[in-house]
This record gives structure tokens, C-alpha cells and sequence, in this order.
């Protein structure tokens, strides 16, 4: 089947004028969608991270051993004082693995947080190796925010 016509012109000038970028690594501010994932061996376990930077949030996915999701937490801040909120939006509230990671990673970037978090609850050690790991390759990828800035942003 051809395809020729006003949609198949209409489709080559939108593709034409589309702005398609060969950086392999987009600035934290480019407004880009950004994909990292890598793995860590920690104490004889395996972590997997993913990591999708979105114009002004950041999701993070850490596995255990396996690809599940695990639980899904929403953390951001919220006004009048700026605390920081957090809601579980997939999983069990009985298991808050995951929810502190939320919280602090929201301070430490100042950006909307959407953590999924596959750790096995009563793993407190495993828990603080993923988030150091974590915060680290944020700080890296350049998504912390400046020292001294306590509003969100």
C-alpha cells in the first residue's frame, strides 16, 4: 500500500522541522527526558536502578534480586512550610521500605520524587546501602540541588 497525499506531506514536514538531538548525556536543565540504569553488588546482592529525569521530577526504580516494581511512593513539597509529603501510591501502607528514601532524596534534589522500591521491609542495612548509592549517582548525573538551598524549586 503507498502512502502519498496531504497527511504523508503534512507528516514529512513535522518530521523534517522535529529537533532530534545525538547527546548522549542531556543537561540536567534541558528540559530532555533522561534514562540511566546500572547495577550495583552489594554484601552479596544485587541492585538494580533505573533512573527517568523528567522536566522537574525524577523517577527512581531500585530492585533486589529480581525486576519487580515493588512499592510506588510520591514525595514532593508542599506548602505552606515546605515540608515534604509523601503518599504510597502502589503497595501496602504496612511496609513503608522505600518511603524515607523518598523523603530524603526530595531534600537532597528539590525536586518531585517517584520512587519504586522492590527491598524486602526489615532490611534497614540494604535500604542504606540502595539509598547511598542512589544519592550518589544523582549528585554525579547533576540532579543534587546547591548546599544551603531549602526551597523547593
Amino acid at each position: 500500500m503507498a502512502l502519498d497525499g496531504p497527511d504523508v506531506d503534512g507528516l514529512n514536514r513535522a518530521l523534517s522541522s522535529a529537533q532530534i538531538s545525538g547527546d548522549v548525556e542531556p543537561s540536567a536543565d534541558s528540559g530532555r527526558v533522561q534514562i540511566t540504569c546500572f547495577s550495583e553488588i552489594v554484601n552479596d546482592v544485587t541492585l538494580q536502578f533505573q533512573i527517568i529525569r523528567l522536566p522537574k521530577q525524577i523517577y527512581a526504580w531500585v530492585g533486589y534480586n529480581s525486576s519487580k516494581l515493588g512499592h510506588l511512593y510520591a514525595a514532593a513539597f508542599t506548602r505552606p512550610n515546605n515540608a515534604v509529603s509523601i503518599t504510597s501510591v502502589l503497595g501496602g501502607s504496612s511496609d513503608n521500605t522505600g518511603s524515607g528514601i523518598a523523603r530524603r532524596l526530595v531534600l537532597k534534589t528539590g525536586m518531585n520524587i517517584f520512587l519504586a522500591c522492590n527491598i524486602p521491609k526489615n532490611s534497614p542495612m540494604i535500604e542504606a546501602d540502595a539509598e547511598k548509592i542512589l544519592v550518589k549517582k544523582l549528585i554525579d548525573l547533576g540532579y543534587g540541588k546547591p548546599r544551603g538551598d531549602i526551597t523547593s524549586q
